[in-house]
């Protein structure tokens, strides 16, 4: 990492649907869909990116925008197979997305510029089943067995696993796209992703990486993901070497220790740890053990195969440990751990928010001075129409080491930040962030 600079405040660094500047537009109206829940504006809440200049471009990119969701219709009964794609708009939603970008910021622009694609065509598969009552075992609403709607019921099968399917399947998708499109133009580099959808009264988090989301309230504060690094998935990253040892090239250990060991720990009993376990053991060293590592390092220090401090995310298909030829995208999952927000089922309030940040503001804020800086910063300035955006620049401001840090602390953060600010009570005046 480069030493730090003043940093460039960065608007629209993002893309389509929407550029990160978008709630300035004059144009932008909440849209009510015909399918039941509270509607957000499309442009809800607004993204300030600051660049550290650790790169020469921006590394992190965001991306904000309607989801207009149209619907399937089937051919002619002689010939079900066939679909045909309606031109109307059957259901629409919003999204927002911030990718935080590592090598280069290519897979950020790439992922920015497609995920929100990849998932309207996964939705639109599948919303024939996410408007139903209980989405049907056949789409085509052709029943085999009397018995399958009792099947689906048995499942637990509910509209919002529709949509977790298809943010999942839409993650997969764009990490391949992303994967095509670098290797033909003979780029690297990978990102993290986090996406928010509001869609029939409910808003779905969707994390791959090591960003954050997070529901402000008056008298709460509740976690909309989790962090997705090596410590995180230590079993699920040493199961994997465990069952194909040969990802490793004999260059590394999967065991966990304490510390690296050295030549003097040989014949020792010392404290490990392998998949199966979450506990700790000990064991004899041998001369195997004395091998690097698979995660060393703790905390924001830990890196997988001593590369990457993430364990989920997009692209990095050509990614390998310098000077060798492992790969690192086998141990990387490129899909999502979905969060649903029954937002219907919420009394909300005017300021009650989902602030949605990549990794460089949580490095210096914990989500409870997040939480402080909203609910003193919001009350006050009810009748500021610009309020959200205003908010989401303080919180950055926040992570600047000024002196007149809004939280007291002269906190920096040296890597790039970006931040959503979204509020939920789209019926407030100004709501919208215009």
């Amino acid at each position: 990492m480069s030493a730090y600079r003043r940093p460039r405040f960065l608007r629209g660094s993002g893309s389509s649907p929407g550029t990160a500047d978008a709630s300035r537009r004059s144009d932008s109206r909440p849209v009510r869909s015909p399918a039941r829940g509270r509607t957000l504006p499309w442009n809800a809440g607004y993204a300030e990116i600051i660049n550290a200049e650790k790169s020469e471009f921006n590394e992190d990119q965001a991306a904000c925008g309607k989801l207009c969701i149209r619907r399937y219709e089937f051919g002619p009964e002689e010939d079900r197979e066939w679909l045909t794609l309606c031109p109307e708009e059957f259901l629409t939603g919003h999204y927002w997305a911030l990718f935080d970008g590592h090598g280069g910021p290519a897979a950020a622009i790439l992922a920015a510029n497609t995920l929100h694609s990849c998932l309207r065509r996964q939705l639109e598969a599948v919303v024939e089943g996410m408007v139903a009552a209980q989405p049907p075992m056949h789409l085509s609403g052709h029943c085999v067995c009397p018995s399958d709607p009792q099947f689906v019921e048995e499942k637990g099968i509910r509209a919002e696993d529709l949509v977790i399917g298809a943010l999942e399947s839409a993650f997969q998708e764009c990490d391949e796209v992303i994967g095509r499109e670098l290797e033909a133009s003979g780029q690297v580099g990978g990102c993290t992703a986090l996406v928010a959808v509001s869609l029939q009264g409910k808003l779905y988090v969707a994390n791959a990486g090591d960003s954050r989301a997070i529901l402000v309230r008056r008298d709460e504060i509740r976690p909309l993901s989790s962090e997705f690094t090596p410590e995180t998935e230590r079993q699920r990253i040493q199961h994997l070497a465990f069952v194909y040892p040969e990802l490793l090239a004999d260059e590394f250990t999967r065991l966990e220790f304490p510390r690296r060991l050295k030549g003097d720990d040989l014949g020792q009993k010392v404290l490990f740890r392998d998949h199966h376990m979450s506990g700790w053991s000990y064991k004899c060293v041998e001369k195997s053990d004395l091998k690097y590592p698979l995660i060393h390092g703790h905390g924001r220090q830990a890196r997988l195969l001593g590369t990457l401090a993430v364990s989920r995310g997009l692209g990095d298909h050509q990614l390998r440990v310098l000077d060798t030829n492992i790969q690192l995208k086998p141990f990387l999952l490129s899909v999502p751990q979905v969060t649903v927000l029954d937002v219907d089922q919420l009394e909300l309030q005017e300021e009650d928010v989902v602030v949605m940040a990549t990794d460089g503001l949580w490095d210096v804020l914990s989500n409870e001075q997040v939480a402080w800086l909203v609910r003193s910063f919001l009350p006050g300035n009810r009748e500021d129409a610009h309020r959200f955006s205003e908010l989401a620049q303080m919180l950055i401001h926040s992570t600047q080491g000024k002196d007149d840090s809004p939280t007291g602390e002269r906190q920096v953060s040296y890597d790039d930040v970006s931040v959503f600010v979204i509020p939920l009570n789209s019926q407030s005046q100004g709501g919208s962030g215009y």
